[in-house]
């Protein structure tokens, strides 16, 4: 019997020896397409972007949890870059700044060509797969980033973007974002305006997938309705598990079923425990939740790396991935179901994405009225409805006119 006590730490850690490598080997022909990074932004706030700064090197980076040696020790294979400016840049240089954050996510790829493939379909990222390559993809974080235009919109589409954020953490004037749900904000648009449904109809058009983390309930239920293809969540987790209104709700989850869509679910803490302490453990309980709940097809990985300032015990760094995997095998993930979660759910969403869209479809040009965009510093061009300069000055003199006449300059 002492015998048999002493083999059970032996029998198990083979056994745990036994996930990982099996982690590993599914890894090496399918892995990890994450849904979200922000190092970029780390790279614009330590660096200010210069990407040849010494320090900046992005093989012996430290103070980050992405760099080369953690995405290849993670077996991660493909990777949407996040180009954020926070809600701060709204009404002001939100365009010029979003510019230069995706400016930089190219010269990474032209900096790293042994590491990096900048790709925009889905066919891109096998390819990136094939040759070893991280496929580097752009997703742009908070619609305030487009400045409520649709040719920016456009723009950013043949720049590379693939997914648009709809909101980050404040309401654009077409869409609510998920503070509304708090009572932090106020809602505004009661979930998508009449031009924020002409936002992701261009999005449908072109094939740019709709990102549904960070907004609202209602924004969630319009754009699931509005959408003629399947959305994403790229950082979000469950709600039933974590009571942030920044996760997924049941109701919503059972549309991301019913849509075929996706919830790429996040690794910080607070949206993992509801607290600054979680554990690798709970984040597979999300991963669980969400199968259960939406399907297997519905789950990916969002990890929200370098974007936040608390993650699991087990999951510190991009290089954690396998660790991961190998708790779903040990909780009986078929080897079906992990590869969907690694990559393939996303791939389907991608491409069916990419199918729907239609660039032969006449464009929408019909631009937000002007009364529904805010900030001081704006020209009118190409608003009929917008009063000229001497139109202006005319209601101005109207206006002066009895006073004029009271003090007898008439």
């Amino acid at each position: 019997m002492l015998v048999i006590w002493w083999l059970w730490p032996l029998l198990a850690v083979c056994a745990s020896d036994s996930f990982q490598l099996k982690a590993q080997e599914i890894m090496k022909i399918t892995p990890v397409i994450d849904g979200h990074n922000d190092l970029p932004w780390q790279l614009l706030k330590l660096f200010n972007n210069k990407l040849n700064d010494s320090k900046a090197n992005l093989t012996t980076l430290m103070e980050t949890h992405t760099n080369i040696p953690k995405l290849k020790a993670g077996f991660v294979g493909g990777q949407f870059w996040s180009a954020y400016l926070p809600c701060d840049t709204q009404n002001k240089d939100a365009v010029r700044r979003i510019l230069e954050q995706v400016d930089v996510i190219h010269r990474m790829c032209q900096l790293y060509p042994e590491t990096f493939l900048c790709v925009t379909d889905s066919s891109g990222i096998r390819q990136a797969f094939s040759e070893g390559k991280v496929a580097s993809l752009i997703g742009v974080e908070g619609g305030h980033l487009i400045d409520s235009s649709l040719g920016v919109l456009r723009t950013l589409y043949h720049l590379g973007m693939r997914y648009l954020t709809i909101t980050h953490n404040c309401n654009t004037p077409w869409a609510d974002n998920w503070k509304v749900d708090t009572g932090d904000d106020e809602a505004e648009s009661q979930g998508l305006s009449v031009f924020g449904k002409r936002v992701l109809k261009e999005m449908n058009r072109l094939g740019v997938m709709i990102d549904l983390s960070h907004v609202s309930v209602a924004t969630m239920k319009a754009a699931l309705k509005t959408s003629k293809a399947p959305v994403i969540f790229s950082h979000s987790s469950a709600y039933t598990l974590c009571s942030s209104r920044r996760n997924v709700p049941d109701d919503v989850l059972q549309l991301v079923n019913e849509t075929r869509s996706l919830v790429m679910v996040n690794f910080y803490s607070n949206f993992v425990s509801c607290s600054k302490d979680a554990t690798l453990s709970q984040v597979a309980d999300h991963l669980d939740y969400i199968k259960k709940v939406a399907g297997p097809g519905a789950v990916g990985l969002g990890g929200d790396y370098d974007g936040v300032t608390a993650l699991p015990k087990g999951l510190e760094d991009v290089s954690k991935y396998p660790d991961l995997i190998a708790e779903l095998l040990r909780r009986n993930w078929t080897d079906t179901e992990v590869r969907g979660v690694l990559a393939e759910n996303l791939l389907r969403v991608f491409s069916d994405v990419e199918k729907a869209s239609n660039n032969m479809e006449v464009p929408e040009e019909e631009p937000i009225p002007l009364d529904e965009l805010d900030g001081s510093c704006r020209t009118h061009y190409g608003y009929s409805q917008a009063p000229s300069v001497h139109l202006q000055i005319g209601a101005l003199l109207a206006s002066l006119t009895p006073l004029l006449f009271s003090l007898h300059l008439l």
